[in-house]
């Protein structure tokens, strides 16, 4: 990419995740993404949900203005870089993604006919001040079947999210009712990260 190329961009995102990168285009925003960041996300003894995202959404921010700022085509009139995590939480208990079959099978029999957090911290670096704030969401899933839990595992959906569900996916079906952001359920909330690029810090 050259530096008048460069100048164009209204952010980095500093994540890998599709979903992310499908929710930006979705609002038109013009982006490059930083792949491959060596970001620490272990749970920092007893932190709570939001202190967890908050965090690391600030962390990665941080990790991919480094990784930028060291490039050669880098200058200091370049887009800011976007930092973001999302968690579930359960009872005061982060649900990351399930290690095997066996602690996705269960993390859905938790949600199973509860209401659940869904934490999305996002962070914007540019150098000089750290521009960040926090989507919460409320999600309430139907009571799920053995059966439908099972199916759901076996469609490979489940095995690589937080929580052992994708909203975007086929656990849509599981919804009852959301209060909050859908975005922000899915990984990037859309209107908090608007307000952000405009100056207004929430």
């Amino acid at each position: 990419m050259t530096g008048s190329e460069a100048t164009v961009l209204d952010l980095y995102l500093a994540s890998s995740s599709p979903r992310r990168r499908q929710l930006l285009e979705q609002i038109g925003l013009r982006y490059r993404v930083i792949c491959d960041l060596d970001v620490d996300e272990s749970q920092v003894g007893t932190e709570t949900p939001e202190h967890y995202v908050s965090r690391l959404a600030c962390d990665k921010a941080l990790a991919g203005y480094c990784e930028i700022s060291s490039s050669v085509e880098y200058t200091s009139t370049m887009a800011p870089v976007l930092g973001a995590d999302t968690c579930i939480a359960l009872d005061g208990e982060i649900l990351g993604k399930p290690a095997s079959r066996d602690e996705g099978i269960t993390m859905l029999k938790r949600l199973s006919g509860r209401s659940h957090t869904v934490l999305t911290a996002i962070c914007l670096f540019d150098g000089k001040r750290k521009r960040q704030c926090m989507s919460q969401s409320v999600v309430s899933f139907k009571v799920l079947q053995a059966d439908e839990i099972d199916s759901y595992w076996q469609s490979g959906e489940a095995a690589d999210k937080a929580g052992a569900y994708a909203i975007q996916g086929r656990a849509a079906r599981f919804i009852t009712h959301l209060q909050g952001s859908y975005t922000g359920v899915v990984g990037l909330p859309l209107y908090e990260l608007s307000e952000l690029l405009h100056g207004k810090q929430h």
